[in-house]
């Protein structure tokens, strides 16, 4: 691998482009300095294997669709129309998603290690800050496989095309005190803002939401106002799981068209980790795609992972016997499984591990580095970009 320092760092890099607000204490410790260097081809090569990876996930999803195999996806039966309705519909439309792959570069091949479609983070440090970074130290667009944030308003501006019928305002919703998802969605405002929705906040806490009538913000003036569009940083399945009458009210409000929630639900389809066996299934050997299956892969290493964890939470890789090499806890140890084929991470000379996060947005629009252990955490760093 080979890395270029930049003579500014990216806290002077965010006051100079006016993104102060990300210079918080759980941002700035994991934003690395120096930059990957991929070739032209690898940067090419990593938009091709998203986009085909895209339609891929949409065949794999149609084919649970079609035969009801929702339960091995491990999604909450009281999702099911909602997710039908959404993906019948277009215009219940997939905002953005980043698949997180290994390999990409110094000839290393690239696989799927899984795709966050529903709440996918990482938007500012690949959208914003690697660009900044780039800007500031006085090098092209064109050095950067980045073109995150135009996809994102690009897509809003699609988004309210396909439904012309609503009033183009949306409501941005995180669950208070986790400011990384406060900055991921800031920067989604300001790309619904530029494609000319009116955009306002609230933390999950002040939504309210009624049956007959739709999603509202409660304002600290005793007034309501009303929203037809919803963006919501919280996973489907939470909702599901633990506020079961609030998802009754959204399926009775989206299935009759009175609000747009992005993502979609069908959107819980892709991020289960299941759904890689499915890719499986209907592309053997396909050189993108690591072999997975929901028995483990003896003679040879691999990935245990719960089918809707996050975070790197209760992975573990196994040795072509069944023992345990490395491992995680976490909240999700009682839902089901699957055993996806090991592959390296591209690594550095140092020993360092380097999974790349490629966004799509439409097609495949930006990518980054997160850099960590083989199991990578909330601990991870991030790295930026540049193509050389």
């Amino acid at each position: 691998m080979k890395f270029k320092n930049l003579a500014k760092v990216p806290d002077e890099v965010l006051n100079l482009e006016g993104w102060e607000w990300m210079l918080g204490e759980d941002t700035l410790p994991y934003l690395v300095n120096e930059m990957v260097v991929v070739r032209a081809t690898e940067a090419e090569q990593y938009y091709e294997a998203a986009n085909s990876l895209y339609e891929m996930y949409c065949e794999a999803a149609q084919n649970v669709i079609d035969h009801k195999r929702y339960d091995e996806l491990g999604i909450p039966p009281e999702l099911i129309p909602m997710i039908e309705h959404t993906w019948e519909n277009e215009n219940h439309w997939h905002l953005y998603g980043r698949f997180d792959l290994s390999g990409g570069l110094d000839r290393s091949p690239i696989k799927l290690i899984e795709f966050n479609a529903d709440t996918a983070t990482c938007i500012p440090e690949t959208a914003i800050i690697q660009w900044a970074s780039l800007k500031a130290n006085g090098l092209e667009n064109s050095e950067q496989f980045n073109t995150l944030y135009e996809r994102l308003v690009n897509n809003f501006i699609d988004l309210k095309s396909k439904n012309s019928d609503k009033e183009p305002a949306i409501l941005f919703t995180t669950m208070a005190g986790y400011p990384e998802d406060d900055a991921n969605v800031a920067v989604l405002s300001e790309a619904a803002a530029s494609a000319g929705f009116e955009v306002d906040f609230s933390y999950m806490e002040n939504v309210e939401f009624s049956e007959e009538e739709g999603v509202f913000k409660a304002n600290e003036d005793g007034t309501f106002t009303r929203f037809d569009f919803w963006f919501k940083l919280v996973p489907w399945e939470y909702i599901a799981w633990d506020e079961p009458e609030l998802l009754r009210i959204l399926t009775s409000l989206v299935t009759r068209e009175k609000t747009v929630v992005v993502n979609p639900a069908y959107t819980l389809l892709f991020q289960s980790k299941a759904i890689l066996k499915v890719l499986w299934e209907i592309y053997p050997y396909h050189p993108l795609l690591l072999n997975t299956s929901d028995k483990p892969l003896y003679l040879r290493k691999n990935v245990e992972k719960v089918i809707l964890g996050r975070e790197g939470a209760n992975i573990h890789i196994l040795s072509p016997d069944g023992a345990v090499l490395d491992g995680r806890g976490g909240e999700y140890a009682e839902q089901k499984t699957i055993f996806q084929e090991y592959t390296d991470f591209v690594k550095d000379a140092a020993g360092r591990n380097y999974q790349a996060g490629v966004f799509f947005a439409g097609e495949a629009c930006g990518l980054g580095y997160r850099r960590g252990g083989e199991i990578m955490d909330n601990k991870a760093q991030f790295c930026g970009h540049i193509i050389e």
